[in-house]
């Protein structure tokens, strides 16, 4: 992060460090007849995700990878709430089973009014799918492009709707490089793999942003504070250890996370608002490198492709 320190504006970083000071926004809206759809929440951001919609009345799909985990937070969900809930499987590192996913909930649904993209991961050793891709990248950024471009037709017959990304401040590491977005000549690090996959992440949401535009269908990033979750948790005993010991102890409960995406998928202010990055619920500029709009248009159409959907 610090090599790219020198492109900030001041301005940019006093808001950052302003905003994570903040007094957070809520909204008491609720969500009754909604239908919302959330990506891996099982677990950390995404369960609290799907509580908080869920407690306002909302009807929830979960995509997630294990079938056990997912009937268990359905039930927990009809338990403490009385919600509506369901869910399909798919394995995020698979493009294909993402797709299939996809198109059960098209089958399935004739309306979705809120998309959230949840699922990550954080790799500290380079790793790749089986079609060949670096892990994190297609977990984190690829499999939600996919499910968000394969739901944009359903969306836009359910307006007024909105897409949220769960992005991150690690973005700020930055670590992409479009032409070597499977870490074939590069040194890999987690952060950097990591930053990468969040980066592309955002430079797509402008490209959805802008395809979107006028269509009652909006789309926004969200950094869900810093927070204790199960990320990390696929690396070795030492990462584990460290995270578990000394990061954890220093980190904020998720359930803020769960209520500031409420706040953004509900509140009245934001209903025409697209393409913007959100640290909780207060607007920030993110890092200088994931507004490059020209390197945006190059990450977009790779996308495409690695996704199988040209």
């Amino acid at each position: 992060m610090l090599k790219y320190l020198k492109d900030y504006r001041w301005a940019d970083m006093r808001q950052m460090l302003e905003n994570n000071r903040a007094t957070q926004r809520e909204s008491t809206l609720r969500m009754d007849g909604k239908l919302c759809v959330v990506t891996g929440c099982t677990s950390g951001v995404g369960w609290e995700i799907a509580r908080s919609l869920a407690s306002f009345g909302a009807s929830i799909v979960m995509v997630n990878r294990n079938k056990e985990k997912s009937e268990l937070a359905c039930n927990q969900l009809r338990e403490d709430f009385g919600a509506k809930c369901s869910y399909l499987l798919a394995n995020f590192s698979n493009l294909g089973q993402v797709r299939d996913a996809a198109d059960s909930l098209v089958k399935a649904y004739d309306r979705i009014d809120l998309l959230v993209n949840n699922v990550g991961m954080h790799s500290t050793t380079l790793t790749r799918t089986s079609d060949g891709l670096e892990t994190v990248f297609c977990v984190n950024h690829l499999a939600s492009f996919t499910l968000t471009w394969k739901l944009l037709d359903t969306m836009r017959q359910s307006t007024p709707s909105r897409i949220i990304q769960v992005n991150s401040q690690g973005h700020r590491f930055g670590g992409l490089n479009p032409s070597d977005l499977n870490w074939r000549t590069r040194h890999y690090t987690g952060l950097r793999g990591y930053g990468a996959a969040k980066t592309a992440q955002l430079l797509t949401m402008w490209e959805f942003a802008d395809l979107l535009k006028g269509s009652g269908v909006t789309i926004n990033a969200v950094h869900p504070g810093a927070v204790r979750t199960h990320i990390g948790s696929n690396n070795g005993p030492l990462y584990r250890w460290f995270n578990d010991n000394i990061v954890s102890r220093t980190l904020k409960d998720p359930v803020i996370a769960g209520q500031a995406v409420h706040y953004l998928a509900t509140a009245p202010e934001l209903e025409t608002i697209s393409g913007k990055y959100f640290n909780l619920t207060h607007v920030e500029t993110p890092a200088p490198h994931a507004l490059d709009r020209q390197v945006g248009r190059m990450i977009w159409e790779e996308s495409l492709r690695l996704a199988g959907l040209l």
